[in-house]
C-alpha cells in the first residue's frame, strides 16, 4: 500500500479552500484521502509488530488523529488540518507513554517523528532520573551512527534553571534539562509518493526504537 498522489492533492486542495461548505462539496475526496492514509496506516502497523507486539492487533483508527480542529480556544477558526497524521504507541494514540508518529503535509512537512513530547510531573521526573542513572546507556542511544544519520541531535525545549535535585555543575546538565524528548526525520514528496516509502518509515522508526524503549521503561517503572 502507498500513499496516492490523490491523497496528497485533497489535503493541498483543503488548504487553500479550508471551509465546512468547501469540505462538504469534496465528501467524497475526502472519504477516498482517508480511506488512502488509513489503509498505509494498517500496513505500517503490520510491519511494526516486531517493534511492538500490541501494534499487531491494533487498529488503524487507534492510531490516526481526526482531521477536524479543536477551535475553542484558537485564534485560528479554520475548521479542518491541512494534515494525515497518526501516533503509534501502547495503548493507542492517547497513551502517555512514548511511541511513534507520522505525519504528511503537503508544502510543509513530510516527516517521522517520536519520542515524548511535554512529560509532566512524575513523568519528567522519572525520565530525567533514568537518564541521570544510566548515562552510558542513553548517550549510546543517542549518539547511535543511525540514529544520528536519520535524526541529528535529540530535539526539545530546555529548562533555563537547573531541575531541582541536579546540581549545577552536572556533567550532562543540557539533556538533564530537556522538556521533551524527541527524534524526528524529513522526507521529500517524492519519496512520500514512493513504493518504498513504508519501507523508509521503518527503517527511521527501528532507528528509533532504543530511545522509545529507554523512555518507556523509565515512565513505567
Amino acid at each position: 500500500m502507498k500513499i496516492l498522489s490523490s491523497t496528497l492533492d485533497f489535503l493541498k486542495n483543503l488548504k487553500e479552500n479550508n471551509s465546512r461548505e468547501w469540505f462538504m462539496e469534496h465528501k467524497i475526496a475526502y472519504e477516498n484521502a482517508k480511506d488512502n492514509f488509513k489503509s498505509f496506516v494498517h500496513e505500517l502497523l503490520k510491519q511494526l509488530t516486531p517493534l511492538e507486539e500490541q501494534f499487531g492487533t491494533m487498529r488503524a483508527e487507534e492510531t490516526m488523529f481526526r482531521i477536524h480542529r479543536d477551535v475553542r480556544f484558537s485564534k485560528d477558526k479554520s475548521p479542518y488540518k491541512t494534515h494525515w497524521s497518526a501516533y503509534f504507541c501502547k495503548g493507542g494514540k492517547n497513551s502517555e507513554l512514548a511511541g511513534y508518529y507520522i505525519h504528511i503535509e503537503p508544502d510543509a512537512n513530510y516527516f517521522v517523528g517520536g519520542g515524548k513530547w511535554m512529560p509532566q510531573g512524575d513523568l519528567l521526573k522519572k525520565i530525567r532520573q533514568e537518564i541521570d542513572y544510566n548515562i552510558d546507556e542513553f548517550l549510546h542511544i543517542i549518539e547511535n551512527t543511525d540514529f544520528k544519520k536519520y535524526f541529528g541531535e535529540l530535539e526539545g525545549d530546555r529548562l533555563k534553571t537547573v531541575p531541582k535535585g541536579y546540581a549545577k555543575d552536572h556533567p550532562y546538565l543540557s539533556l538533564i534539562q530537556l522538556k521533551s524528548f524527541i527524534a524526528s526525520s524529513s522526507f521529500t514528496e517524492q519519496e512520500v509518493l514512493s513504493d518504498n516509502f513504508s519501507k523508509l518509515v521503518i527503517e527511521r522508526f527501528n532507528a528509533m526504537k532504543p530511545l522509545i524503549d529507554f523512555l518507556n521503561q523509565a515512565m513505567e517503572g
